[in-house]
């Protein structure tokens, strides 16, 4: 076994020894990120004799060198005090907090983590092991960090259709751990011979993540770090994206906005009752007040998306046929975008359970008259399909006959196949501009895979088990 496979086999049989003493994968991932930050800032004094970044209280030598109830004090004020930081210290420690109450346990981590020379490392073995920690991260966390996880097949695919050429900026506003970012990132490096200068732009000037959770974005700027991108004041920022109107423009918007379609407060009333009061984002770019996210973030990446700027936006079904706002936004999108291709993704795919999504792809173009979405295409890799997350998972090979019908190349050749039809703009006005359309009958009485239902009963379990946990 090698060197690198060992390391991430202990990587991982500690998350999961921690796990049965109460930490779950999302803490011990966040743990981990924090321990690993400050190795790697020690590594960095030592191999090149610089100045560290972090308070002389705060770094690595300081767990070391101690145990017990001190060390879980030091660890405590280190997280504490680096929370306040700016840069991508601040975002990596953003609101971070020590979550392994046992300080053997916590001793026990420090010591895997000191054993490896982790700058020794290339960037692609560190992202492999932290990646890793990601994906068992997500499929611990059904309703939790798992939503963030959009498959990696997905991801490469929507990259690979929107191709995108170093010098653009390159966004995802709700960026989960990076995904898309990191995806956008190798297909510039695979596809140009970058000379130092130009790697340097890519890894610094090019990518672009917002997302409004703390933890989350705190382990996106990590997994960039890991990578070597982003320098030290980092790309990576955590703010809710609705908010206000972005300061700078994209070329190229690629993302999975969080699932759920509603967006609301908890409040207690006069009688002490709690009750959710919905919010609405009051935007002066924003064309359609609604409460539904999804139809926000959508409003929010055409406002932000450069001219002639190219997106591919994962969406769940509501917002290709809900009224109201619905119809409004897509009203606008269909008559000032180029909507030009969705992509009906199946079930069984995301770790929420039951998701309907597509993917959306259009352009952004100059303001005119004239209808920009002519046609749109529309591939269905949803009907007479079953996909599972464990026994029958989406593979790179099933999306090759849609990369195929895209023509990525030039689109002007494209065909329609049983699969991949066509629709102008008149029939889907006619329809009050609905996107939700289907043409292949599934058969009748159909019923689930065993590979299904056993993932439901597991699914259940899983539930049942954080139920007990937590009682």
């Amino acid at each position: 076994m090698s060197n690198t496979s060992t390391l991430i086999k202990k990587v991982w049989n500690y998350a999961t020894i921690l796990r049965d003493s109460g930490v779950a994968y999302t803490d011990y991932v966040a743990q981990f990120t924090y321990l690993l930050f400050l190795k790697m800032d020690d590594e960095k004094c030592k191999s090149n004799a610089t100045t560290s970044l972090l308070p002389k209280d705060c770094q690595w030598s300081n767990l070391l060198n101690s145990s017990g109830e001190e060390l879980e004090k030091i660890y405590t004020h280190i997280l504490s005090t680096l929370s306040h930081q700016s840069g991508v210290i601040g975002t990596i420690y953003a609101k971070a907090q020590n979550k392994i109450n046992e300080p053997a346990n916590l001793k026990r981590l420090i010591g895997i983590i000191d054993k490896e020379e982790w700058l020794g490392l290339s960037s692609d073995v560190k992202g492999d092991i932290y990646e890793g920690l990601l994906e068992k991260n997500a499929q611990d966390s059904k309703g939790g960090a798992g939503q963030y996880f959009t498959p990696r097949v997905i991801i490469d695919c929507i990259i690979e259709c929107l191709s995108p050429s170093l010098g653009e900026k390159i966004c995802d506003p709700a960026c989960g751990t990076g995904g898309f970012l990191l995806s956008a990132y190798e297909y510039i490096k695979s596809h140009n011979t970058l000379n130092r200068t130009q790697l340097r732009e890519l890894k610094t000037s090019t990518l672009y993540g917002q997302d409004i959770a703390p933890l989350v974005a705190s382990l996106c700027a990590m997994n960039m770090v890991l990578h070597n991108i982003g320098g030290e004041e980092g790309n990576i920022s955590c703010a809710d994206s609705l908010k206000e109107k972005g300061s700078k423009y994209f070329d190229i918007i690629a993302t999975n906005p969080p699932f759920g379609k509603k967006s609301s407060t908890k409040i207690i009333t006069d009688e002490g009752d709690t009750k959710a009061q919905e919010e609405y984002y009051e935007r002066d770019d924003f064309f359609a007040t609604t409460s539904n996210k999804q139809l926000n973030f959508l409003q929010h990446i055409m406002s932000i998306l450069s001219f002639n700027g190219r997106a591919g936006v994962v969406l769940p079904d509501n917002v290709l046929f809900e009224e109201g706002a619905g119809e409004k936004i897509r009203k606008r999108l269909l008559a000032n975008f180029n909507l030009h291709t969705i992509l009906r993704l199946p079930t069984g795919i995301f770790y929420a359970q039951g998701v309907k999504a597509n993917v959306l792809f259009f352009e952004k173009k100059e303001m005119s008259e004239e209808i920009q979405s002519k046609e749109v295409w529309i591939y269905d890799l949803r009907s007479k399909k079953r996909f599972t997350l464990v026994e029958n998972p989406i593979r790179i090979e099933d999306l090759e006959d849609f990369k195929r019908c895209y023509c990525m190349e030039d689109r002007s050749k494209r065909v329609e196949s049983e699969r991949f039809k066509r629709f102008s703009y008149s029939e889907i006005e006619s329809n009050s501009y609905k996107l939700d359309i289907n043409w292949i009958k599934e058969e009748e009485d159909a019923l689930p895979s065993p590979e299904e239902v056993l993932e439901s009963i597991k699914n259940k379990i899983s539930d049942i088990q954080k139920i007990l946990n937590n009682i």
